[in-house]
């Protein structure tokens, strides 16, 4: 199979309407940066694309063009798309932010349900919102009513047995290792049912205008 022209591939792309492309990129580059990223030594890159070791440092070090073949079998082990192997990552999605929050060091926020430890308090903007939570609550009589907000949530449990009420399905019973995720626009509510107040780990998405 011929060499792949990237220039083609990225005008198939754009006249597709497929991505949003700029001018094709350095792509041994661009298929180390990827594989960098995911933390993944050259064999392993390889294994995940079916390639053989030598051939996917030869592309790497752009001591060889690869076929189209090639590309693909690449963006299938990336999981990406082809044209993504020459359109350059998006500046909002590389920013570098991180905050660390030490145990006992949360921001508490205490209600007559729950107790709160918001983590990541230190980052503005955020996307989603994580916070432990000790749950008070013993049964739906605790509430005045179903909790709704925007966005979606996760729901871990770490220690205990919780109940989690929804405004549409039955009551689930989860023990810790159980997870639930769920439209936090849905009445929900979360009891303990353990003989000590559970706790859990939540994680809700923010909407962003």
């Amino acid at each position: 199979m011929s060499d792949i022209d990237p220039n083609k591939l990225i005008r198939i792309a754009r006249e597709n309407g497929t991505t949003t492309v700029a001018e094709p990129l350095d792509l041994g580059a661009r298929v180390r940066a990827l594989r960098k990223a995911r933390d993944w030594t050259l064999e392993q890159a390889a294994q995940q694309a079916g390639l053989a070791r030598s051939t996917l440092s030869k592309i790497e070090n752009g001591q060889m063009s690869p076929t189209y073949d090639a590309l693909k079998k690449l963006a299938i082990g990336l999981e990406i798309s082809v044209p993504q192997l020459f359109t350059p990552p998006s500046t909002d999605q590389v920013n570098g932010r991180m905050a660390v929050t030490r145990n006992g060091e949360e921001a508490s926020k205490i209600t007559t349900t729950y107790e709160h430890a918001l983590l990541a308090e230190s980052l503005t903007q955020k996307k989603m919102l994580p916070y432990r939570a000790r749950v008070r609550a013993r049964s739906m009589d605790d509430f005045d009513g179903w909790i709704r907000h925007d966005g979606e949530e996760f729901l871990y449990v770490l220690t205990g047995q919780v109940r989690l009420y929804t405004e549409f399905y039955e009551p689930v019973d989860l023990k810790r290792g159980d997870s639930a995720y769920y439209d936090a626009a849905m009445g929900h509510n979360v009891v303990s049912i353990s003989a000590d107040d559970a706790t859990i780990l939540w994680v809700t998405s923010l909407s962003r205008n």
